[in-house]
């Protein structure tokens, strides 16, 4: 597998206080990841040292294969989750500015920026100061800051803050379509639906550490409980303490239950069969704020964030 991004031991350390713990993680090409933890995890910390605000103290960064070097910014889109756009320019100005310090030619920038604006329903907005902009108008603005030079890597910092439900579609439908190019994004938000629908794979942060990087489908395999729900014909469920091997969790027009150790689905099925007849079934996955929740409870209150 090819990877454009590797952190390989990485650690930063602010006053003697540890903020990101020897993390090791390698990002492919083409893929999404979301950077999940608690607040003070070291999330913030980690996006620092990719994007060269910051160096880390231990370990080192790859990019495409070489050391991170500031010639590679040129190739990595960020957007902050605060703004730092400025009030009293126009839009277009503004843009064609930042993506020219990008390396971009001014008419390239020019033609970007028009396209975009266009793509986000912003162009009659384009000669008008960026005050006068809504909060979710200006986070569009940063996301085409973030995707104008077409990087190979964006690193998005809870990009769909102050958007709406039809503009955060509008943004991710982009976002898919950036990945479908190739294109490697880092996705950090502590909204765990949209982390859960959007990527691919899930780095989860506490307490500096990394605790875990996997699939979201091989995490939801790891920490399933057993848990199931069928319907039955007549849709009447109280035979079902007389199954032997299950604990009920829930009855309404569906049964929810848990599978009792020692037993099988077979064994389940077998008795209900001699009750009713099954018309649904299926396996119930936690969802990834269930896995969140799970993985860091056990961890001490949120520390100072970096």
């Amino acid at each position: 597998m090819s990877y454009l991004l590797e952190l390989q031991n990485i650690s930063k350390s602010y006053e003697g206080k540890k903020a990101v713990d020897n993390i090791s993680l390698c990002v492919a090409k083409g893929q999404i990841v979301g950077l999940l933890g608690p607040n003070g995890a070291g999330k913030t910390s980690l996006i620092r040292m990719v994007t060269s605000i910051t160096l880390p103290d231990e370990g080192r960064i790859l990019f495409n294969g070489e050391p991170l070097l500031p010639v590679h910014q040129q190739k990595i889109g960020y957007m902050p989750e605060e703004r730092g756009l400025y009030k009293k320019m126009t839009v277009l100005e503004q843009l064609v500015y930042l993506l020219r310090l990008r390396g971009l030619t001014t008419k390239k920038a020019k033609e970007k920026c028009r396209e975009w604006l266009r793509k986000l329903y912003l162009e009659e907005w384009a000669d008008n100061p960026v005050s006068d902009l809504s909060k979710g108008m200006q986070q569009k603005v940063q996301f085409i800051l973030t995707v104008a030079h077409e990087p190979e890597l964006l690193i998005l910092d809870e990009p769909f803050s102050g958007l709406d439900p039809l503009n955060s579609q509008l943004i991710e439908n982009y976002l898919l379509d950036i990945k479908n190019q190739g294109k490697t994004i880092l996705f950090s938000t502590h909204r765990m639906e949209q982390a859960e629908n959007f990527c691919e794979q899930i780095a989860l942060i506490n307490q500096g550490k990394l605790i875990i990087y996997d699939t979201m489908k091989n995490l939801k395999k790891r920490y399933k409980k057993n848990q199931y729900k069928l319907q039955t014909r007549r849709g009447e469920y109280s035979f079902a303490y007389q199954v032997e091997g299950i604990q009920i969790l829930k009855q309404d027009k569906s049964l929810v239950f848990q599978l009792e150790e020692g037993f099988s689905l077979k064994d389940i099925f077998l008795q209900v069969l001699n009750y009713d007849e099954i018309i649904h079934f299926e396996e119930l996955l936690p969802s990834l704020n269930e896995i969140f929740i799970q993985s860091v409870s056990h961890q001490a209150q949120p520390q100072k964030n970096y």
